[in-house]
């Protein structure tokens, strides 16, 4: 039998590279993708290949771009058989004040956060929709719940990731395909080393659970939600340590 197929979108650090590693672990066939790390996303896919002796498809370029989703989907389906995991968590964030932000800017944190996630739903779909099976998986933000102060940009893209997922849900429960979301709060990733040690230990003070949450964590959240039952879809899940 062959493996299970995951898609995972910027892939190259973070959350993403923590969640190729565990799907891969776990024995899934692995493509990933990110818009500009070339070298990375490599190197990443050299080292699962060694380490989990998994196939793994590594593609460069913005996931927001239809025509590149439609060739990266068809070589995925050509080499693996088709995609059973698609994960979007290609983002980006943009901090400072509304009346600052150019729309050009809001543009690109909407383009990158939402309309990428629309892109490769909507070609992942057919796949999934042939097996009546499957389970798609949003990366969201703790800030797509209640708003962030300086990132209204990225707050009302990931409000819009979440409502996206439970409509989305609803739309493919009868074909047996689950839609769920992981609402993050700090994690220890490249996105938060904006943060001085004086502001990390202030944040991690407010945090119950007294520290940032590691990548590791949010992969194996991930992953769990990826095997759930078909049952449980439309969740929006908090990761944050209590924080929000």
């Amino acid at each position: 039998m062959k493996p299970k197929t995951a898609f995972i979108t910027g892939a190259s650090r973070g959350i993403g590279r923590a969640i190729a590693e565990e799907f891969a672990r776990q024995g899934y066939a692995i493509a990933i993708n990110c818009k500009n790390a070339r070298e990375s996303l490599a190197s990443l896919a050299d080292g699962l290949a060694k380490a989990y002796h998994t196939p793994c498809l590594t593609f460069v370029g913005d996931v927001s771009e239809e025509a590149f989703i439609m060739e990266a989907f068809h070589s995925t389906e050509q080499e693996f058989g088709g995609i059973d995991i698609l994960v979007n968590n290609a983002g980006i964030s943009k901090i400072g004040l509304l009346t600052d932000m150019s729309l050009e800017e809001w543009n690109q944190v909407l383009k990158v956060n939402l309309t990428s996630m629309f892109c490769c739903c909507k070609h992942a779909i057919p796949y999934m929709l042939r097996r009546q099976s499957g389970s798609i998986l949003n990366i969201s933000s703790v800030w797509g719940n209640v708003g962030a102060s300086c990132e209204v940009a990225y707050s009302a893209s990931k409000g819009g990731v979440n409502a996206f997922t439970k409509a989305l849900a609803k739309e493919l429960a009868p074909s047996h395909i689950s839609v769920n979301a992981i609402a993050c709060g700090v994690i220890d990733t490249q996105m938060n080393e904006c943060f001085s040690k004086e502001e990390r230990r202030q944040l991690a003070a407010e945090i119950p659970a007294g520290r940032f949450g590691t990548p590791q964590e949010a992969a194996q959240l991930a992953f769990s939600l990826a095997e759930s039952p078909a049952y449980l879809t439309g969740q929006v899940i908090t990761l944050d340590g209590g924080w929000q």
